[in-house]
């Protein structure tokens, strides 16, 4: 029976599509004939461990190489015998079905002991080498170490941690890794076009996304397709044997999230619940593609090496879509839609979950100081806001000089202790009795009579918070610089008179006056003058009768 990864099994180095790291050593020692007397090939299933093994035997053994050539002519008797599985001198073992010492002396032991009919070499390739018993490992330890000059063994393993190390440590170790979508669809365009079969790039990545890595697994997948379709493959015949892939949806959702498109989103999601996607493994998905994305943001190389393959198409369209994304959004998306997984589970209504998530992130508009101290440790809020005032002061540093007068700054003054108050109801207070000078360059000087206030406004947070407000009402970047005039004098008529900014908490004087008597009865009057002046230059204010 004709199966496409038997028919397409590369013949020589020259036809396979990865693993070069395996490929350039063996290619460079069947070159200077160096080869060792023992190799173990490790690696997950249908990655080319095998076909590695077996264009190697035929190459060493190749009668019609060229002196100084690495690849077999696959002309001669000793290949041609090879590729048909009846070189007496290349012998395959599956350990799986041999497990026991009894094979390994009768199969492998007799065997080394007869010289090759033939060839060069002889050959063992034994295949899942890590399900033979103890006593069969001990067996074989033996003629490893020390085998006749015209025998070698290829151990191929998919659990290397199960090779005793006293077997590990007599072979030359390979590790074969998974191989990419990109090599993949190489292979699959190969056989497309030797087939004449036309088909769309965009399937054959389809095809190597569900393959995960694995050649044989592509290759029959193809099979299954070319069966069904003719001489052009559609996507409706495709999706017949490729399960469903929720990528064209996620990435729908992904464009969505970024232009807070919330109603969209939300109806996506139901459309899948409707079309009966299992949203467990749709936000799976969902987080490994904001991880290559987290990945591509942080280090574009860590992407290519760590990250999750979809094929040149849709790594376009991601970089696309996420290129306006920060850093920090994405993080913000990947512990979002992380919960979710959690709360699935329980939900009365499946989406409801999707729905709150998606409605946070796309509605929210809360201000962004304001929501960094709320959901940030106090530590790390003061770093953020330090660097976001290092930024401002270096852009500030270039700020053309501006026209703004005293009289325009106190002109506003009042909106700035209006918005304040939204965010700060205790700092409008102390703001009321500071005064607004010059503007020097960006710079605001505000003048304080006490220490005590200019403390407060020089707060990292409190500062940030009245730079961004100034900022704001102003129209332009300010940054305020608050100083002591002791010989002020605090005018209170100024005062806004905002939402009932007449009640007590509107009121920064601090009156002594109908507390006289209860001074006076606890002590002389010189002792109460002074505990009044000590209050007064704590918190500021001044007596009133």
């Amino acid at each position: 029976m004709s199966t496409l990864y038997r028919d397409y099994r590369p013949k020589n180095f020259n036809e396979t599509f990865s693993q070069n790291h395996v490929k350039i050593t063996l290619q460079n020692q069947i070159q200077t004939d160096r080869v060792a007397h023992a190799y173990l090939f490790c690696g997950p299933r249908g990655i080319g461990k095998t076909t590695f093994a077996r264009v190697f035997a035929k190459a060493v053994n190749c009668t019609g190489k060229k002196e100084g050539a690495y690849e077999p002519c696959n002309k001669c008797d000793i290949c041609k015998e090879t590729s048909a599985g009846a070189n007496l001198d290349l012998i395959e073992i599956d350990a799986a079905s041999h497990t026991g010492v009894d094979n390994v002396r009768e199969n492998i032991i007799a065997n080394a002991r007869v010289q090759p009919s033939r060839s060069k070499y002889k050959i063992f390739i034994i295949d899942e080498v890590h399900m033979l018993s103890v006593s069969a490992f001990n067996a074989l330890l033996k003629i490893i170490e020390e085998p006749p000059k015209y025998v070698i063994f290829i151990l191929c393993t998919t659990e290397a941690h199960k090779v005793p190390a006293t077997i590990i440590s007599r072979c030359q170790r390979f590790d074969f890794t998974r191989i990419s979508v990109s090599d993949i669809v190489q292979k699959l365009s190969y056989i497309a076009k030797t087939e004449k079969i036309k088909i769309d790039k965009k399937i054959l990545e389809s095809i190597a996304r569900q393959s995960e890595g694995h050649m044989r697994d592509a290759e029959s997948i193809m099979g299954q397709i070319l069966a069904i379709g003719g001489k052009e493959i559609t996507q409706e015949e495709a999706d017949l044997v490729i399960p469903r892939s929720n990528l064209n949806e996620i990435l729908n959702l992904l464009e969505m999230l970024t232009r807070k498109d919330c109603a969209q989103s939300i109806k996506l999601i139901n459309n899948l619940v409707d079309n009966g996607v299992d949203l467990k493994n749709f936000v799976n998905e969902f987080i490994e593609v904001l991880r290559k994305v987290l990945l591509s943001k942080i280090n574009p190389t860590l992407s290519e090496r760590i990250g999750v393959e979809y094929g040149e198409n849709y790594d376009l369209k991601i970089g696309d879509i996420t290129q306006n994304l920060t850093l920090n959004q994405i993080i913000l998306f990947i512990e979002k839609f992380s919960d979710i997984k959690s709360k699935l589970k329980d939900a009365y209504i499946i989406q409801l979950p999707f729905e709150l998530v998606l409605a946070e992130i796309c509605m929210d508009k809360t201000n962004p100081v304001s929501t960094i101290l709320k959901t940030q440790p106090e530590e790390g809020v003061k770093k953020k806001i330090t660097n976001n005032i290092i930024k401002q002061e270096n852009v500030a540093s270039n700020t053309a000089p501006t026209t703004l007068n005293k009289s325009d700054i106190k002109l506003k003054w009042n909106e700035v202790l209006v918005k304040i108050k939204q965010h700060n109801h205790s700092l409008s207070f102390i703001l009321r009795v500071c005064e607004p000078r010059e503007l020097v360059g960006n710079k605001l000087c505000l003048a304080f009579k006490y220490k005590f206030h200019k403390d407060r406004v020089n707060d990292t947070q409190i500062k940030a918070l009245v730079d961004k407000v100034v900022s704001e009402v102003y129209g332009m970047n300010i940054l305020v610089d608050p100083v002591i005039d002791d010989a002020m004098e605090v005018n209170n008529n100024s005062l806004v008179s905002d939402d009932n900014s007449s009640s007590n908490e509107a009121k920064t004087e601090v009156s002594v006056e109908e507390n006289k008597e209860d001074l006076n009865d606890g002590g002389n009057e010189g002792d109460n003058k002074q505990m009044i002046n000590n209050i007064l230059d704590t918190f500021g204010g001044k007596v009133v009768n």
